[in-house]
């Protein structure tokens, strides 16, 4: 299969993910989305890929004198990121208490591993999309949640930074933008020096991001937050619509009566 020539090497991997890409949006939505309004489900998330994340930045440095290096791009790296909010959550000594990730996760690393023995530069695709749905999805989520804590009352700082249990999408004053370009350059510059038959291959590993990264999110357990939101609801609503009904029989008794 050729990779057309004409077209960004960015905008060939944007073209033919758009399908799974849409899939991933739509999982992250409904699973995640639960997360704007309980905690648990967002650091859930973030011991899911922690691992993952913690994985690339390491296979970076192993990587180092080859052209992955190109796409470590200053003030990126998100390990200590995670750690942070990880002590937030679950305390401390989280690690320590029985921590073992899951078994998609764990797969996920199995393979990101035997990417890097056979054809390390296909690493390329997974520190690509990951990092920047960091950059993309990772900052509407944000502010999201930030939007959320105000309605709750849970002011968060004037700069909207700093937030405690944040700092994964917290970049600081490194502006989003530059670190978009770089990151997009970098990859453009990478699929340069590649021959076509590895350039398609990268596409190609492309969609495989998103599948892995979907069968990490289906693990995420949003079900006793939906059970307890419902449970919630019902407390509200059905004694608001008995209330209602007994009111309109006493009104419609009275009346019968007079």
């Amino acid at each position: 299969m050729a990779v057309e020539g004409k077209l960004e090497f960015t905008k060939q991997m944007r073209k033919a993910t758009r399908e799974i890409h849409d899939i991933s949006d739509a999982l992250v939505n409904a699973k995640l989305g639960i997360a704007m309004s309980d905690n648990s489900i967002w650091a859930e998330g973030l011991l899911c890929f922690y691992e993952i994340f913690k994985y690339l930045e390491e296979a970076l440095d192993r990587l180092n004198h080859t052209l992955l290096s190109e796409l470590d791009i200053k003030g990126m790296r998100r390990t200590k990121a995670f750690e942070e909010d990880l002590h937030f959550y679950y305390g401390r000594q989280w690690f320590e208490n029985d921590y073992q990730p899951s078994t998609a996760v764990t797969a996920y690393i199995d393979y990101l591993t035997s990417i890097e023995r056979d054809n390390p530069n296909m690493l390329a695709a997974y520190i690509y999309h990951l990092f920047m749905g960091l950059f993309s999805g990772g900052q509407i989520l944000r502010k999201k949640r930030s939007l959320e804590a105000s309605l709750k009352f849970q002011t968060p700082p004037a700069n909207n930074s700093n937030q405690q249990g944040e700092s994964v999408t917290d970049f600081g004053v490194i502006p989003i933008f530059k670190l978009k370009k770089q990151m997009v350059d970098a990859m453009e510059h990478i699929a340069e020096q590649l021959g076509e038959e590895d350039r398609w291959k990268l596409i190609e590993e492309s969609k495989n991001v998103f599948r892995m990264n979907n069968k990490v999110i289906r693990t995420i357990n949003t079900n006793k937050i939906v059970l307890k939101k419902f449970c919630n609801f019902a407390l509200i609503v059905v004694p608001a619509a008995a209330a209602i009904y007994f009111g309109y029989k006493m009104i419609s008794n009275i009346n019968n009566n007079q």
